[in-house]
């Protein structure tokens, strides 16, 4: 493990890295630099989304469920094939005999352990002909399933994606804005060495050195929870990952929003590749094939059957065959045809196109409710490109008014309570501007999930057309 530090620079909030440094006062305050920190090994985005996507129970459930719908899809679990039972059955006993008969021609017989058996084996075969082509409906249901499954595995992976990458900048943000803060808290202690100095000289008064150093004190406690914050942020991205939650890790990254995403081809992305979509267009699949399937109940269903069968007597007492050996083959044709149900089949085939008619309603709700979800998060998302625009501005502005300002208290000229202030302004622009930076980037990965582009995005992967 080894540790690695953060620069910040306040000027346009990049990061950059080296080691700790004790306290200096800059000559110039814009090009000030604050350090952080880092234990662990440097997580890279890439590194953080293929480690959540190999270990993730939710994706590995989803492709157990995959693997169980392609061992379902065969043509015997359709009904295709016939079905072939070998069959063995052995009856016996052993009696004891003490007869008497009426013409008294015969002797009185008595015998005892007369044993005596019948030993029956066979091969049957039975073999459904036609049912309404209810088999090949059952067949083509079969490979909807597949299909659905894989859809389903895919909106996991996807939002998997979306869910770490959200987390990862989440980490980059509030690490920036522990960068900030602790630039502050170095402002904040300028300011308190020379409220210091100017009182041990009598040139301020002692009001303005403790208000200098409650004003540090504060700062420093924003400081002490701006670094929990960032704890909870990596301690959600550890969990996203499938491991300890206190595992350390350090990264060297920024947030960087794409300016240029088109609206129109999100929607077009969307309308083609989205599983949501594809998950809709299945369902109403699957219910037409409820309606065919609900309809071949009405059909004849005819069946064969065939068999061969080797019958074994031996029988040591009473009358008839002593011993006997008998074979042969058996076959027939049959033919079911449902009359009268009771009104059931009418029942299940309108409870069918019932169930088609709300996979078709669901449909169309999908696709309001994802061009709703596209038009709103694009709104945010050039909404927070303008934020960010105006913010850089606000910051450069802060920055350079926040030397004027402690220059102006070093020498006399304004009161501790205009710089503490302007160092507030500062400090409210930065955070705006880390906001407006994660905001912009939150939502361009919503936009990637919804057009469902992200995963050729984030690790080079091929679209998956979902139609």
């Amino acid at each position: 493990m080894r540790s690695t530090g953060i620069l910040l620079s306040c000027f346009l909030a990049v990061n950059a890295f080296g080691q700790n440094k004790p306290f200096q006062n800059p000559v110039q305050r814009a090009f000030r630099n604050a350090y952080v920190t880092q234990q662990g090994e440097t997580l890279l985005l890439t590194d953080a989304i293929t480690q959540a996507l190999a270990r993730s129970y939710q994706i590995k459930g989803l492709q157990t469920q995959e693997q169980v719908a392609v061992n379902d899809r065969i043509p015997a679990n359709a009904g295709f094939y016939p079905l072939v039972t070998g069959n063995v059955s052995s009856n016996g006993g052993l009696q004891n005999i003490n007869q008497k008969f009426i013409d008294n021609i015969r002797p009185p017989q008595v015998q005892t352990g007369l044993f005596n058996r019948t030993t029956t084996a066979g091969v049957n075969l039975n073999w459904t002909l036609f049912n309404g082509f209810a088999n090949l409906n059952t067949y083509k249901r079969l490979g909807e399933l597949i299909r659905l499954s894989q859809i389903n595995t895919r909106v996991s992976v996807e939002q998997t994606i979306a869910d770490v990458a959200t987390a990862y900048y989440d980490v980059v943000r509030q690490l920036q804005q522990l960068l900030s803060f602790r630039q502050a808290l170095d402002i904040s202690r300028d300011r308190l060495e020379l409220a210091k100095a100017n009182y041990e000289v009598g040139t301020r008064s002692k009001v303005d050195y403790l208000t200098a150093q409650v004003d540090y004190n504060a700062d420093s406690v924003t400081l002490l929870t701006q670094e929990q914050s960032l704890k909870s942020a990596k301690i959600l991205l550890n969990t996203l990952l499938i491991r300890d939650p206190l595992t350390e890790f350090a990264i060297r990254d920024t947030i960087i929003a794409k300016p240029d995403l088109n609206l129109e081809q999100i929607r077009q992305n969307m309308a083609n590749n989205n599983p949501l979509l594809a998950t809709a267009a299945l369902n109403r699949r699957l219910a037409d094939l409820d309606i065919r399937l609900a309809r071949a109940q009405r059909q004849p269903v005819v069946s064969v059957q065939t068999g061969y069968n080797f019958q074994f007597i031996d029988n040591q007492g009473g009358f008839g065959v002593a011993t006997g050996r008998n074979n042969g083959l058996t076959y027939s044709v049959a033919a079911a045809i449902p009359i009268f149900a009771g009104g059931n089949l009418r029942r299940l085939e309108a409870n069918a196109r019932a169930n088609a008619l709300a996979a078709e309603y669901q449909q169309a709700n999908q696709e309001v409710v994802l061009q709703q979800a596209v038009a709103q998060t694009f709104t945010q998302y050039q909404n927070s490109l303008a934020l960010l625009n105006v913010e850089v501005q606000n910051y450069k502005i802060a920055l350079e008014n926040i030397d004027i300002a402690y220059d102006r208290y070093r020498v006399g000229n304004s009161t501790a309570v205009e710089f503490r202030d302007v160092q507030r302004n500062a400090v409210a622009a930065q955070a705006r501007l880390f906001t407006a930076e994660f905001n912009a980037k939150a939502a361009e990965i919503e936009l990637l999930r919804l057009s469902s582009t992200i995963s050729q995005q984030f690790l080079g992967q091929p679209e998956v057309p979902s139609k």
